[in-house]
């Protein structure tokens, strides 16, 4: 098998790459590369330019108007739309529940939903995680009872961690249907909640980098249709292995640990780093360190992409590109607030907003440069790279389980 991109996918590289360069707004631009916060309007322009293009759910099929790329095509585009400075693809409704619905859904919900998602008019939450139901998904106890004349199931309980709730009008969700069902994976459906239901309270989570872009989500007698259930009744712990495998593949984040690679050796640069012999050798090699790590999680991910090797639901691969690839990131942006130093000091709410970063000398971050006054934040928020889409604790299990099944 050769490791290594055609003339043909080099000239899709090219095309993807021109498109970045001449479509993505500079504000926008300005923003990630900085590591400041987006906003929704942020997120959704680029996502309609991506639309417009047909380039926004790439792992969607032509039928459902995805572009029909390859894997490898898929993986040069994600790389290249973070290195040419775009938002990341908000994962929920396009990478997450699109696939789901494509695969498990009826063909009213897949009419219904689907477009909708393409064009940015709706925004999903993912309700699955609950306090004590994590890493442990199984175990949830959110629960769902169909009322007696079959029209509506009744959900009650305590989802958390929800990304961008606060941004989102609807939510799919695991919900327990069958309490006595032998197994814990077993009596659990896959519902679709309206997100503007009685009885359903989105409350923020303050975290580590002032951010409130997780959320506690509260159902309290919150009425579901039953047209809602997608896939079989109790049968829904399919439907999220499959989101979930889907989910972990993205997180692996190459094209992240590329930019802020880069961003590393820039910062270096300005801080003048390079001027002591003893820190120039030290940080040399932590960068080149990090860079033979990066170049073996690339080959890894192409190796798993190669024709005949991956697999058609990507599972133990998936833990294992989101394990490699999130730890890897964490010490990148350990790094970076090395590099920083003392100036990563003064973090605020503020650093995280351009206009104060464009305001006049009485900004309160002024004595910051602007390409240091989010390292901190970003730093901290990178923290939960390897809890988010299943604990790495938890994907170490199913890697040791695979290999020990294959033995």
């Amino acid at each position: 098998m050769k490791l290594a991109f055609s003339a043909a996918d080099e000239a899709f590289r090219q095309a993807v790459r021109s498109f970045v360069r001449e479509q993505l707004p500079g504000d926008i631009r300005r923003k990630v590369e900085l590591g400041l916060r987006l906003e929704q309007a942020d997120y959704v322009t680029w996502f309609n330019r991506l639309e417009a293009r047909g380039w926004l759910t790439p792992g969607w099929p032509p039928e459902h108007g995805g572009p029909g790329w390859t894997h490898l095509q898929r993986f040069i585009f994600d790389e290249e739309c973070l290195l040419g400075g775009a938002p990341r693809i908000i994962a929920s409704g396009i990478q997450m529940l699109g696939p789901v619905l494509i695969a498990f859904g009826t063909p009213e919900q897949k009419a219904r939903y689907l477009p909708d998602i393409r064009a940015s008019r709706t925004w999903w939450a993912q309700g699955f995680s609950e306090p004590g139901s994590g890493s442990d998904l199984a175990s949830l106890r959110t629960t769902a009872v169909l009322e007696p004349d079959g029209r509506h199931f009744v959900v009650n309980g305590h989802k958390v961690w929800t990304s961008y709730a606060q941004w989102c009008s609807m939510m799919f969700a695991l919900v327990r249907t069958d309490p006595n069902a032998a197994k814990p994976q077993e009596g659990i459906s896959f519902l679709l909640i309206d997100m503007t239901s009685p009885g359903l309270t989105v409350r923020p989570i303050r975290m580590l980098e002032g951010g409130t872009d997780l959320n506690e989500c509260f159902l309290d007698n919150v009425r579901v249709p039953v047209e809602n259930l997608v896939g079989e009744l109790n049968q829904g712990w399919t439907c999220g292995k499959y989101l979930l495998g889907h989910e972990r593949t993205g997180i692996a984040g190459i094209g992240s640990c590329k930019q802020q690679l880069a961003r590393a050796r820039q910062l270096a640069g300005q801080q003048g780093l390079g001027e002591d012999a003893l820190l120039r050798a030290l940080l040399q090699a932590r960068l080149a360190q990090f860079e033979i790590e990066l170049i073996a999680l690339e080959a890894t991910a192409l190796r798993l992409l190669a024709p005949g090797q991956r697999s058609r639901v990507p599972q133990v691969e998936a833990s294992m590109l989101k394990v490699r690839g999130t730890e890897l990131r964490q010490a990148i942006y350990e790094t970076l607030l090395d590099i920083a130093g003392p100036d990563a000091l003064p973090f605020s709410a503020e650093a995280q907003f351009l206009e104060f970063l464009d305001a006049a000398d009485d900004a309160p971050v002024a004595p910051v440069p602007p390409e240091l006054a989010s390292v901190a934040a970003n730093c901290l928020d990178a923290r939960k790279l390897s809890i988010y889409g299943g604990s790495n604790e938890v994907q170490r299990n199913l890697i040791a389980q695979a290999v020990l099944a294959a033995h």
